[in-house]
């Protein structure tokens, strides 16, 4: 088991996020930048890695053998699965995920819905998949797309950073997470603009400019639906 954060033991955590994989050296960089060191410094989640192997079977701690009826590759064995599940769960409103191409997209609805937990267990699959028996011990399977990777760690990692940046006090102004591409489920984020003024012979739009904010809140949604239809218009027809 590693703490991903041992700078600071805060008394009271938001979140707190447990990762059980076969590979928990993938971790060590990703949540030690950014908003995810952030939120840990601050104390607003926990995040903590745990390798499958300590709950492997035997003198050779084996957690995976081939499929019944055959097949090409290894499954993942339910005994150490659920053992470890099991052993890191705790109580209340904890939910236990699996990572995998066969489960509920990842959107960000599902992320504010994961955001309200008090544990989340995330598991990272790894060879050709789970012996099925694990799904009767977890909440919940999510594919963060249609293709297939080599493990759960990458898509463990953007679940994790879609999860805790929605955190109360994570981002830098309350309107942040709200104010952002896909809040609005059918819509992509309106552009955004700094200084200069000027670039290159491009100008920041005028009403952004003049203070108006009921002309600024219009020309944003009109920009929203403009750069949807462009880029995604699957979204506007759901």
């Amino acid at each position: 088991m590693r703490l991903i954060n041992d700078k600071k033991t805060p008394q009271t955590m938001a979140i707190k996020i447990d990762i059980i994989t076969l590979f928990p050296d993938m971790f060590k960089g990703p949540f030690d930048m950014s908003m995810l060191w952030k939120a840990r410094d601050k104390g607003l989640a926990q995040i903590m890695t745990h390798d499958l192997r300590d709950y492997g079977l035997g003198t050779r701690k084996t957690v995976d053998d081939t499929p019944y009826g055959g097949g090409d590759g290894m499954l993942l064995k339910p005994e150490p699965v659920v053992a470890a599940i099991e052993a890191i769960k705790g109580g209340g409103n904890a939910r236990v995920v699996v990572l995998t191409p066969a489960g509920r997209k990842f959107d960000q609805a599902l992320a504010r819905e994961l955001a309200t937990a008090d544990q989340l267990v995330l598991v990272a699959g790894h060879y050709e998949g789970f012996d099925e028996r694990i799904m009767s011990y977890v909440d919940e399977q999510i594919s963060i797309g249609d293709y297939v990777l080599t493990g759960g760690e990458l898509p463990a990692m953007v679940v994790v950073d879609a999860v805790v940046r929605l955190i109360p006090g994570v981002l830098g102004g309350e309107a942040s997470a709200h104010d952002e591409s896909f809040s609005d489920p059918n819509l992509l984020e309106y552009p955004h603009y700094t200084r200069p003024v000027e670039f290159r012979g491009e100008r920041v739009p005028e009403v952004l400019q003049n203070g108006n904010h009921a002309a600024i809140e219009k020309w944003r949604r009109e920009q929203s639906e403009a750069k949807t239809a462009k880029y995604r218009p699957d979204l506007l027809d759901s």
